[in-house]
């Protein structure tokens, strides 16, 4: 018990003695810390970095008449007004490529996020980005909308007025091939290709304007990401099959005599009594020629670059830009030209659908459309049937043979 007693008493007398000899070094001590720590603070102020001020009040006024202001380089800008980043804003709308760590051939212009002055046709001198909108927004659209439109009214007003060309005699029942069943096949592949990539050009070019406040943006969205996936598939269709269609009727396109004299007249359209001409009239040839060939060329590779298909091309910004240009405007032009061909193939002239459809013509329909034609049939230089009998329809076979050279 004695030893417990005494051992409680030294605790309490150890425990005192640490409080009283605190005490007094914490009052004693705060004094000196505290004038210690008065001269240290101006020290410690070199040590905050980043900007110290911004207010444009503490920065220097007459900064820009020091001489060469205007080519500081942004360090140099920053000793004189703090938070003024505009040499290096500059440099950036320059076009001045910064560092990267992307490779060159991944990325070619990562360095660079605004691209440098140009001028396209119609634009003013701008960076490239924008210039590329301009063209777009200010011609390409409303100019390209607007000649659909007026070669779409005049072919209405033309069947208004004009309708249907009726064949001036009476069908003789004595068929003619026209075109055999590889060259149908060849036409019809081309001619959906070129629907499926018109229609889907349409609504991703001018959607925006009559779809977009019927449909919603939803809804719309969803369309023109499918109609997209659509054109990027079809392109390449229409590419073969556009071979093939030169390839396959090429020998029958070239200039005759007779062409000229079909053009100065129109064909005949207007006056009712049609030019003759061989198995494919100048109006036929010259969509053949600029239509097939030349716009056709256009406008596919102008889409292969925009598909970035072409091996070893670098796909810059300023490439697609004119790759789209080019492609949109061809392909405004081409459309304007099959609507003529696509009116005259369908309703606007009586048989010529059904050409396509079945491979025959009836002996008046090649006498009054296409007489040099019909006379070299005649004459036996062409041949009436070009592939095997069985490839007649049996509604046609039905009606009566083939003409006989």
């Amino acid at each position: 018990m004695k030893t417990i007693l005494c051992s409680m008493a030294l605790c309490a007398g150890l425990a005192w003695g640490t409080a009283a000899a605190q005490a007094p070094a914490s009052t004693d001590a705060a004094a000196p810390v505290a004038s210690a720590a008065a001269p240290a603070s101006p020290a410690a102020a070199p040590a905050v970095g980043g900007i110290q001020g911004q207010n444009i009040f503490q920065v220097k006024p007459d900064a820009s008449e020091e001489p060469g202001y205007a080519k500081q380089t942004n360090g140099e800008r920053a000793k004189v007004q703090p938070g003024n980043n505009a040499p290096m804003w500059r440099q950036v709308g320059e076009g001045v490529t910064g560092y990267s760590s992307l490779p060159k051939s991944q990325a070619p212009e990562a360095g660079n996020l605004i691209q440098p002055f140009v001028q396209y046709p119609g634009s003013r001198v701008t960076n490239a980005g924008e210039a590329w909108r301009q063209v777009r927004n200010q011609w390409i659209i409303p100019y390209g909308g607007s000649l659909l439109l007026i070669v779409a009214g005049a072919i209405a007003l033309f069947y208004w007025r004009k309708g249907t060309m009726h064949l001036h005699g009476a069908e003789t029942g004595r068929k003619i091939e026209r075109f055999t069943p590889f060259e149908r096949s060849a036409h019809w592949a081309n001619a959906i290709a070129f629907v499926a990539l018109a229609i889907s050009g349409l609504v991703m070019a001018f959607g925006k304007f009559f779809l977009l406040p019927i449909l919603g943006g939803t809804l719309f969205g969803w369309l023109a990401y499918a109609l997209k996936n659509l054109h990027n598939f079809a392109g390449p269709l229409f590419a073969v099959s556009l071979v093939i269609v030169f390839l396959t009727f090429v020998k029958d396109n070239f200039p005759r005599r007779g062409d000229l004299t079909w053009l100065l007249k129109g064909g005949g359209m207007l006056s009712g009594t049609e030019v003759p001409s061989h198995r494919f009239n100048a109006g036929e040839k010259l969509i053949f020629w600029g239509g097939v060939l030349f716009l056709g060329a256009i406008v596919v590779a102008s889409g292969l670059v925009l598909d970035k298909l072409i091996p070893g091309l670098i796909y810059e910004r300023g490439t697609m830009q004119i790759a789209h240009m080019v492609h949109a405007v061809a392909t405004v032009v081409m459309m304007v030209m099959f609507m003529g061909h696509i009116y005259l193939g369908t309703i606007g002239m009586q048989g010529a659908y059904k050409a396509m459809k079945t491979g025959y013509v009836d002996e008046t329909w090649a006498r009054e459309h296409h007489q040099l034609w019909y006379e070299d049939i005649k004459a036996g230089k062409i041949p009436s049937q070009r592939s095997s009998s069985s490839a007649e329809p049996a509604g046609e076979a039905a009606a009566a043979k083939p003409l006989q050279a």
